[in-house]
């Protein structure tokens, strides 16, 4: 195929890339992620540190991208600093090394942020596509994310041109962004399936410098299956929400899932799948991972909108062999429309997301290690969490092998706070913490929640803390991870 555009090497679009800029980027997870022009950027960049000259650039994505994006760039060294969210191994060792300025950002800011200006000029946009016009109109892939704000607010733009993914997804995209305030109207989404928008993203063509042509899967690796911990976790989700609709605190007519990404959240998903109480739903959600692609086969999720398609190759092959069935099924938006308080808390979401730990207060640790070191980011988390009809975090109660109790005095870093969680579910049960002080829920987190092991030392923490509205001791609060860095292990630790 011949287009109006200059057809490029990988190495020759890098070519164009210059120490200093900054890169907005396609991809939401690894999905739509571009690719070749990352990898051919970041053997640029090395041969520039061999030759003892300075290159690095600021990436700005949607979210997560795949390895030969965040983990090429962030091996070769090439990455300045780095936003809003980021999942890849090289580059969290980088971020937690001091190597790259990494600042985490709620996703459904980042948008309006890049177009104010507070992140500095995008210099490039580099997107992946499945087609594109003359006249400037692009079909984007696997995702959305923030590539709409990226192509209308970069300088120049570079085209991966990916021929395995159908030009056929033309359709599936509804992108919609609002105008900045003072200037803003209501968002007009009533239900998941309301599309509102136009399939493509349109740029002035004189700014496409080119196009990189591939064949190439995403980088989505697929799910470890459920064991017993994500299925009890997943049932015990299941339960709640049942109970709920039966109590009447979720209406007959149901509401709409926001599901987190992960092994657990699979597990819940396919528990929801299973119960039979629970009617068929629709979700309203940031990922469209495998569970929920089985689940609409099933006919159990009647509708599924969200920014990302983060499927296993083979399923995203499938999908695309029924991309007729999925076509009124299936909608993929910009994150600051899927992740946006304004229609989150107008549908009254269900959302589901996962803790790294939850102390007996209810304060969620979603992004570090011992209160230190990142792992991945907040994400969305916070912008469904903090406007959900019920916001439920979910997580195992212990970790490395038992040496850990997910279950704290005192989270070492704090994401969510008690304010905004709702629930919290382990493989051992569900705390509701609605309507309850903090030492009512203290005693709920630790009786319900905690693993067997770690229940006395808790529960110990907590009778001599007792004391005050929030009671703490708060040079005991930390005992757990300090006896944890010095012997590898929360157990047996003294707190008096």
């Amino acid at each position: 195929m011949s287009f109006p555009f200059a057809t490029l090497s990988a190495d020759e679009a890098a070519a164009f890339i210059q120490h200093g800029q900054t890169l907005g980027v396609s991809g939401f997870t690894p999905a739509g992620a571009a690719k070749v022009v990352p990898r051919a950027l970041a053997a640029r960049a090395r041969s520039e540190h061999d030759a003892g000259r300075p290159f690095k650039v600021a990436i700005v994505s949607g979210a997560s991208t795949g390895d030969s994006l965040d983990g090429e760039l962030a091996r070769a060294d090439a990455i300045s600093w780095r936003t809003p969210y980021q999942s890849n191994k090289s580059l969290r060792e980088s971020i937690n090394a001091g190597r790259t300025r990494f600042f985490d950002m709620h996703l459904s800011h980042l948008q309006q942020q890049v177009r104010s200006g507070f992140l500095g000029k995008i210099d490039w946009a580099i997107v992946e596509a499945c087609d594109v016009t003359a006249n400037g109109e692009i079909v984007l892939t696997s995702s959305v994310g923030a590539s709409p704000t990226f192509l209308h607010s970069a300088d120049k733009i570079i085209i991966e041109l990916n021929r395995f993914h159908s030009p056929n997804l033309r359709g599936f995209h509804d992108i919609y962004e609002p105008r900045d305030p003072p200037y803003r109207q209501p968002i007009p989404i009533l239900r998941p399936s309301d599309r509102i928008g136009t399939p493509t993203v349109r740029v002035d063509p004189s700014k496409i410098v080119g196009i990189v042509e591939s064949n190439l899967p995403d980088e989505t690796g697929g799910f470890e299956p459920p064991d017993d911990t994500t299925d009890r976790i997943g049932r015990n989700v299941a339960e709640f929400i049942a109970g709920e609709l039966h109590a009447g605190r979720i209406p007959k007519e149901f509401l709409p899932i926001q599901s987190g990404v992960g092994n657990i959240a699979n597990a819940v998903l396919g528990g929801l799948g299973a119960h039979p109480e629970i009617p068929a739903f629709e979700m309203y959600s940031e990922v469209i991972q495998d569970s929920v692609i089985g689940l609409i086969r099933s006919g159990k999720v009647k509708f599924a909108t969200g920014t990302s398609l983060t499927i296993a190759a083979d399923v995203l092959r499938k999908f695309y062999d029924d991309l007729e069935f999925f076509r009124s099924r299936v909608l993929l938006r910009p994150q600051e429309i899927t992740n946006n308080p304004e229609v989150v808390r107008r549908l009254g979401i269900i959302s589901v997301n996962t803790a790294i730990e939850v102390d007996i207060f209810g304060n969620i640790n979603s992004t570090h290690i011992m209160g230190t070191n990142l792992m991945n980011g907040i994400g969305g988390s916070g912008d469904f969490t903090r406007n959900a009809h019920i916001s439920i975090f979910t997580c195992p109660s212990s970790a490395k092998g038992g040496k850990i109790s997910t279950i704290v005095p005192l989270v070492s870093h704090m994401d969510h706070s008690e304010h905004s969680v709702q629930v919290v579910v382990t493989e051992n049960g569900v705390a509701d913490l609605r309507g309850k002080n903090p030492n009512e829920r203290a005693r709920l987190i630790i009786e319900k929640c905690a693993h067997p092991q770690f229940h006395d030392q808790l529960m110990h923490y907590f009778e001599m803390a007792k004391h005050g509205q929030t009671p703490q001791t708060l040079n005991r609060a930390f005992a757990m991870h300090e006896q944890f860095l010095l012997t590898g292990d929360m157990r047996e630790t003294s707190l008096v």
